[in-house]
């Protein structure tokens, strides 16, 4: 494997010092570049592109071409797991993701397999081959996974949820069944990371969607728990390097300090927590990911690179800090807003790493 040109992300993860921030944006690869819609199309349906190696590389590479961006991240879908445990996964136009066989009682989680990742999942990691041969080195690849009780939610819900009141009925009624369902999905994502670093990636990144519905004291049990398991049970050397892992709970700004004690090297920030005050807290435990608010690639160029600025100075000095947006980029985002504001961390950064 040729070595990397460009190593700034996995340095910055690692707290170690680089020339200027490093940028991705999650959902990268997605709906608001033209070429995207353009592939997606090609593929039929958004399963089809995730399940084609050829097209799953195809929108990964995307926004590296347009963007001077830092890192790619393996197109795929969190969902690809509870679909290889054959709950049926399906997608309703304006619906979201839907499950003919969603899970709702303890004779439903014993059926449950754990997926063999090369077999049931072997798309997956021959789009991680396919991406690492591609890039050529150029910048590293991204693997992740649903957390376990993101994947829950879905699973036991049937699909997307508002108020997670079937799963919270689980929690509060049957707690011992969704720590038996909680727990073999941790060790499906295991074998399920484990599998995509060996095929190539060179960090990964768990994402808890829906950490942030729960209490903190449930949240504790029913979800950083098994995130801890799996962040125990990583492969955390792999080609002679330290593969990465950051953990990102949406909403979770207010349990940071308990996640930075997993082990993780990383912890993404949605935009409702204060980088600074984050820095204060955990800063000297772990690197920060984050966190502009996805809406402001709305605003003209001038008004995304103010707020670069604000967010780096928040920061402040040194190591430690990859930007990011603090959950995904918005579908209907001009495609050169992006572009500007990968620009500006770029260009406003270099003061801060002098």
């Amino acid at each position: 494997m040729p070595d990397l040109k460009n190593d700034r992300y996995l340095r910055a993860l690692l707290r170690q010092p680089v020339d200027v921030t490093p940028v991705w944006m999650m959902r990268q690869a997605g709906r608001y570049l033209p070429e995207y819609k353009a592939t997606r199309a090609q593929a039929g349906d958004f399963m089809s592109l995730c399940r084609n190696p050829e097209l799953a590389c195809e929108v990964t590479l995307q926004p590296l071409r347009r963007y001077a961006l830092d890192a790619a991240i393996l197109f795929s879908d969190i969902l690809t797991v509870p679909d290889a445990m054959g709950l049926g996964l399906y997608f309703e136009t304006g619906e979201g993701p839907r499950f003919t066989h969603p899970v709702r009682n303890a004779t439903d989680v014993a059926r449950l397999p754990i997926p063999d990742p090369e077999q049931e999942l072997g798309y997956v990691m021959d789009a991680v081959r396919t991406i690492r041969r591609e890039l050529a080195g150029a910048v590293p690849l991204i693997g992740f996974s649903g957390s376990p009780w993101t994947l829950a939610t879905y699973m036991v819900e049937g699909g997307s949820s508002k108020a997670f009141t079937v799963i919270k009925k689980m929690l509060f009624a049957e707690p011992q069944t969704l720590h038996l369902l909680l727990d073999k999905l941790a060790d499906s994502v295991i074998l399920y990371l484990n599998a995509q670093i060996k095929a190539g990636a060179q960090s990964v990144m768990i994402f808890d969607t829906w950490g942030g519905a729960l209490s903190g004291r449930d949240y504790r049990e029913f979800s950083l728990h098994y995130m801890h398991k799996i962040v125990d049970g990583l492969l955390r050397e792999h080609e002679a390097r330290r593969v990465p892992v950051t953990l990102f709970t949406k909403g979770g700004g207010q349990w940071l300090e308990a996640m930075a004690a997993t082990g993780c090297d990383a912890l993404g920030l949605d935009w409702t927590t204060d980088i600074s005050e984050v820095r204060a807290r955990v800063g000297d435990k772990v690197a920060l990911q984050g966190n502009m608010d996805p809406s402001m690639l709305y605003a003209p160029p001038a008004r995304i690179e103010q707020e670069v600025e604000t967010i780096l100075t928040a920061f402040g000095q040194g190591n430690g800090h990859v930007f990011n947006l603090g959950h995904g980029i918005h579908q209907d985002v001009p495609p050169e807003h992006a572009g500007a504001f990968v620009d500006a961390v770029h260009r406003l950064s270099r003061p801060f790493h002098q």
